[in-house]
């Protein structure tokens, strides 16, 4: 009696990624990562154990790791005998917070040039579009998100983990600044003319000219923010 064996799956290329099951301390820093990235805990607001986990439905345990992974990343500071509380972020914190996502967003740049990838530019250039629709708005709600979008766009076409697990760090920070940085543009077209020309240097594989365009561009967004058109010699020169 002769047997058959399935034939083995040799070669075959993964059309479908492995689930990635998630800890319980990750998704609930996850929850708070957004939840503070979209402004429910302004900077400077204490967070309680208590509070916390009877609104999430969970122990202290897991609530109290997923915290400890917030503080690590600098989103949450301890202050001994009080608790702890979002950071609050003076000047010197957004000056280098800029050096930090200039130094990241260039060399995101460089690497999306680089890899020479045509869906980068498509989906750059639609993350301008979305800028577009609210241009009669440069300074609303909708429109920061859609400019971080553009910017999360980016890192993400970069295909680094590392860079974009700086990135992530960076963007609730970020968020926060967006927030406060309302008000500051008088015009939606000149905020959109910005973008599109990283996209129209990415496009032409203009390395220099990106570059230059990026630093120019974090340099006017630290400027609206805190008056210092300079983000630093670390940032015009990493």
């Amino acid at each position: 009696m002769s047997m058959t064996t399935k034939p083995k799956d040799r070669g075959r290329e993964r059309i479908l990624a492995p689930l990635v099951q998630e800890s319980t301390p990750a998704i609930i820093a996850r929850k708070l990562h957004d939840a503070i990235a979209n402004g429910n805990f302004p900077p400077g607001s204490q967070l309680t154990e208590a509070g916390l986990a009877a609104d999430l439905g969970v122990s202290r345990g897991p609530l109290r790791e997923a915290m400890q992974r917030l503080t690590a990343e600098g989103l949450l500071v301890s202050h001994r005998n009080r608790g702890l509380f979002v950071v609050s972020m003076d000047d010197d914190d957004i000056r280098d917070m800029y050096v930090a996502r200039t130094a990241v967003e260039r060399a995101a740049l460089e690497q999306v040039i680089g890899l020479g990838d045509p869906l980068a530019v498509a989906e750059l250039s639609a993350a301008v579009a979305r800028m577009r629709v609210f241009i009669e708005e440069p300074n609303g709600a909708d429109m920061a998100e859609a400019d971080m979008a553009f910017h999360q766009c980016l890192v993400e076409h970069a295909r680094s983990k590392r860079l974009s697990r700086l990135h992530d760090t960076i963007v609730v920070e970020t968020r926060m600044c967006l927030r406060a940085m309302r008000g500051t543009y008088s015009s939606g077209k000149e905020r959109i003319d910005e973008h599109q020309a990283l996209v129209d240097a990415i496009a032409a594989r203009d390395t220099a000219m990106a570059d230059r365009l990026m630093i120019a561009h974090m340099s006017d967004g630290l400027h609206r923010l805190i008056g210092d058109g300079t983000t630093s010699e670390t940032a015009s020169t990493a």
